[in-house]
C-alpha cells in the first residue's frame, strides 16, 4: 500500500499537529444570568454547574474566567414578575439592574468583550419576544421597543448589541438607531437563524421566560428550512449586522455550514442549554463519558465552520484545555 493514512494517526504529537478544527479559550462566549440585589447564587436545577448570580458573584466569575483564557461574555437578566408589563417598558428604562450592573463590568473589566441580549422576553408579562396584541405578535412596533432597549444598553459601553427576537428588519433598526445617537463602535451579534427549537426548555427555566401562551413559530424559523437561513443572512448583512449567529447548534451543523460557505461574516453557535443539559444528564446516569461527548460535540461546531460558540460548557472545557485534558 503506497497510501497508509494511519502514518498520520501513529501518535498524539502528530494527531495535533495535523489537526484540521482547532478550538481555543478566547473561541468561546460564556452566557451568564445576572439576579437583582444581593442574593446568593442558585444553581440552575436544568443546568448542573450553572448558577444564577448577583453582580459580585458575576465579577468573581469573570475574573476567574479571564485568568483561563475566556475574554468574551454574554450577560442575560433574570428580571422579577412584579416588574413585567406586556410593552418590556423595564428593558427600556435607562437605569434598570441590568443596565447597571452592565456599566459596572465594562468598568471593572473593559478588556472583556461583552454581549447583551436584545428582546422583550425577559421583560415581558406574555413571554414572547414581541409585543402581542389580540393574540398576535406586532412585527415594527416591536422594532421601536427593541431600538429603545438596545440604546440603553449601548450607553454601558457594552461591546456588542445581540437582537434574538427574530423580528423582520430589526438589525437595520437597531443600527439606525445606534448610529444616530453616535455608538458607531456598538456591534451587532445577529441571532440570524435562530430556529423553533425544542432545545431551549433549561434557558427559560434559568430566566422564567417561557411564553404564557402559545409558541414562538411565527417568528423563530421551521426546523425543517435551511434555504430560509440563507435568505436571513443575506437581510442581516445588508442591514448591517457585524456577527451571525445560528441558533442552537448541535442540530443545524449543516446550516452553519451553509452559511459559512455563502458569508465572509464572522459566525457564531449558540451550543444552547437543552443540549448542555442532555449531555449533563447523560453523564451524571452513567450512560455516556460526559467529557468525551462533550469534546466531541464542540469540535464538531467548529469544524462545521463556526469562528466562535457560546457554550455553557465554556469555562470547564477551559479548565480542561489548560491542564491538557483535551484530546
Amino acid at each position: 500500500m503506497l497510501k497508509r493514512p494511519r502514518r498520520n494517526r501513529k501518535s498524539q504529537s502528530i494527531r495535533n499537529l495535523v489537526q484540521e478544527a482547532i478550538l481555543l479559550p478566547q473561541h468561546f462566549i460564556y452566557p451568564l444570568f445576572l439576579l437583582e440585589g444581593n442574593a446568593p447564587k442558585i444553581e440552575i436545577s436544568s443546568m448542573p454547574g450553572i448558577f444564577r448570580l448577583n453582580l459580585l458573584d458575576m465579577l468573581h466569575e469573570i475574573e476567574e474566567c479571564l485568568k483561563i483564557g475566556i475574554e468574551s461574555f454574554i450577560i442575560f437578566p433574570v428580571v422579577d414578575e412584579s416588574k413585567k408589563d406586556k410593552t418590556a417598558s423595564y428593558g427600556t428604562q435607562k437605569n434598570n439592574f441590568y443596565v447597571r450592573s452592565l456599566r459596572i463590568v465594562k468598568e471593572k473589566f473593559p478588556e472583556t468583550c461583552i454581549m447583551t441580549d436584545v428582546a422583550m422576553d425577559p421583560y415581558s408579562s406574555d413571554g414572547h419576544d414581541g409585543l402581542v396584541e389580540n393574540g398576535k405578535i406586532l412585527n415594527d412596533k416591536t422594532l421601536e421597543i427593541l431600538v429603545q432597549m438596545a440604546l440603553v444598553q449601548a450607553e454601558t459601553g457594552i461591546d456588542y448589541i445581540g437582537p434574538s427576537d427574530m423580528m423582520d428588519g430589526r438589525v437595520q433598526a437597531i443600527r439606525e438607531g445606534l448610529d444616530k445617537n453616535g455608538f458607531y463602535e456598538t456591534g451587532i451579534i445577529s441571532y440570524t437563524a435562530k430556529y423553533a427549537s425544542g432545545f431551549y426548555g433549561p434557558f427559560r427555566d434559568a430566566l422564567d421566560s417561557a411564553p404564557k401562551f402559545g409558541d414562538k413559530k411565527t417568528y423563530q424559523m421551521n426546523p425543517a428550512n435551511s434555504e430560509e437561513a440563507l435568505l436571513e443572512m443575506e437581510l442581516d448583512i445588508e442591514e448591517g449586522a457585524d456577527i451571525l449567529m445560528v441558533k442552537p447548534a448541535l442540530s443545524y451543523l449543516d446550516v452553519i455550514h451553509r452559511l459559512k460557505n455563502h458569508c465572509h461574516l464572522p459566525l457564531a453557535a449558540y451550543n444552547v442549554s437543552g443540549e448542555y443539559a442532555m449531555i449533563k444528564a447523560g453523564g451524571l446516569k452513567g450512560w455516556i463519558d460526559e467529557k468525551k461527548v462533550r469534546n466531541e460535540i464542540l469540535i464538531s461546531m467548529k469544524r462545521a465552520g463556526t469562528d466562535m460558540i457560546l457554550s455553557y460548557f465554556a469555562k470547564e472545557w477551559a479548565l480542561d484545555y489548560l491542564q491538557n485534558k483535551i484530546y
